[in-house]
């Protein structure tokens, strides 16, 4: 049997690293998923019963389907542009829940939160025709102020109900109109991004590609599948948010430096953006930085079920911005990697002390937060050694020696674990190499003590908050 993963590329992903090939097998098998959820979804529907689905809206689902094998036949790239965005993962899941699973009636036919999502399927499908360069008439509907065409922009309604808008797209120009108000047009430009003189329309910022051959990365404030809403707080995340005009010019300047300061942390860096990341999401300042989100607060966070996806308030310099995607990335990398093959058998039970969070961790909790932070070692520095501003030089070196220490503190019980699998031990064993060689340079002695005493007063006050009888 050919293993999944050949283990000169499980060792190159335990070094943090990863070239296009390694890479692109984690993205192949998340595609595939994402392909076989969403036959998933159109199963289900048809197997739904006509209390949670009405016939005219199972016929509405299918004329759905029809138009995106439409697009697929005429241009698959365009189809799975949208298909693969991100933030159709979440949408995907939480639509085949309803079918499945659906809340107790209210009534005939799906419940609002349904039927606002079958209603996104139609956009989904819009969008992808759009793309696909296929002319089309069709009614949509906008929930909540909005009608989103996933990756290409949303329409601003002047209702917060539900209301239901005339769309028809031909060469270049979408015609959109919202039943009694004036209609709009967009246009659509080669590089698949949108474009309107109307403020009602809000197109998707597209950020330039790190590397080039490839696409932009769509920064998408409109998606509304980008967060789930819950539990953002608890994971120190605050809300997503819609930018500005303003903000939209600063997020684009910081987003101008980022590829140099990927590239110094080596060339996989510039690899692993260009492969994994296809959209970012902007959230707002984090929880308790204050209304303007003053100095270098940040918070920043991925999704399982949106892979490629990063959500991130915006960094303070183009240099945090960079670390923000190394450390985020990580996870995108890691998660994809458990789905393909297992790396432990732990159970789930919080237990464990990480010094980047004040509570208990489980054992993948801590796999997870040990392999970013020790990218973000590495990468950091790398920073210090190229830095010629004393400034930034001690800034990367006060953040290495930091990250470095908080991953010293858990390797013992990532090591030391009897429910690693083979390739976990491969993959662990990979890290404690990468950690070791970080002894190679190591930096001035203020900052290590520094990191030192971070870490020590980070466990006492773990012990202290989360009782003795922790280990």
């Amino acid at each position: 049997m050919i293993p999944p993963l050949p283990d000169h590329m499980l060792r190159q992903l335990g070094r943090t690293e990863g070239d296009a090939d390694t890479l692109g097998v984690l993205v192949r098998d998340q595609d595939t998923r994402r392909l076989l959820l969403l036959r998933a979804l159109l199963d289900a529907a048809g197997a739904a019963p006509a209390d949670v689905l009405p016939p005219q809206a199972l016929d509405r689902l299918r004329q759905d389907w029809a138009l995106l094998e439409r697009a697929e036949r005429a241009d698959r790239t365009a189809l799975r542009t949208v298909l693969l965005h991100p933030l159709v993962g979440p949408w995907a899941q939480r639509c085949l829940s309803g079918l499945s699973s659906p809340g107790p009636a209210t009534g005939p036919g799906p419940g609002p939160e349904l039927r606002a999502d079958l209603d996104h399927l139609s956009a989904l499908a819009a969008a992808a025709a759009i793309r696909a360069g296929i002319p089309f008439t069709t009614r949509l509907t906008a929930h909540g102020g909005l009608l989103s065409l996933p990756t290409l922009g949303a329409l601003r309604t002047e209702t917060e109900a539900s209301a239901p808008v005339d769309i028809a797209f031909s060469g270049d120009e979408l015609t959109m109109r919202e039943t009694g108000q004036e209609s709009i047009s967009a246009h659509t430009h080669p590089d698949g991004t949108t474009g309107s003189g109307d403020p009602r329309w809000l197109p998707v910022l597209a950020l330039p590609a790190v590397q080039s051959g490839i696409g932009p990365v769509p920064l998408d404030d409109v998606d509304p599948y980008r967060t789930d809403g819950r539990g953002l707080q608890r994971h120190g995340l605050s809300a997503a948010t819609h930018i500005d005009d303003h903000e939209r010019k600063a997020w684009a300047e910081s987003w101008a430096g980022v590829a140099p300061l990927l590239a110094i942390g080596g060339e996989h860096r510039l690899t692993e953006a260009a492969v994994l990341l296809r959209c970012l999401v902007p959230l707002g300042p984090p929880p308790g930085s204050g209304p303007a989100g003053e100095g270098t607060a940040h918070c920043s966070g991925t999704r399982r079920e949106a892979f490629g996806a990063v959500l991130s308030s915006r960094p303070a310099t183009p240099a945090y911005f960079a670390s923000t995607l190394v450390h985020e990335l990580q996870h995108t990398k890691l998660s994809a990697l458990c789905a393909l093959l297992p790396l432990h058998h732990e159970d789930a039970t919080p237990r464990h002390f990480a010094p980047w969070r004040s509570d208990p961790r489980p054992f993948d909790g801590l796999l997870q937060g040990a392999y970013s932070h020790i990218a973000l070692a590495d990468y950091w520095q790398r920073f210090a050694l190229s830095a010629r501003r004393v400034t930034h030089r001690d800034l990367a070196w006060a953040e290495h020696a930091r990250c470095r220490e908080q991953v010293g503190a858990v390797l013992p019980v990532l090591a030391g674990s009897a429910e690693l699998t083979r390739e976990g031990r491969v993959l662990v064993n990979e890290m404690i190499a990468l950690y070791h060689r970080l002894d190679d340079c190591p930096p001035p002695a203020g900052h290590l003590a520094r990191a030192e005493a971070y870490v020590a007063t980070a466990k006492v006050i773990w012990q202290q908050r989360n009782g003795p009888h922790r280990p």
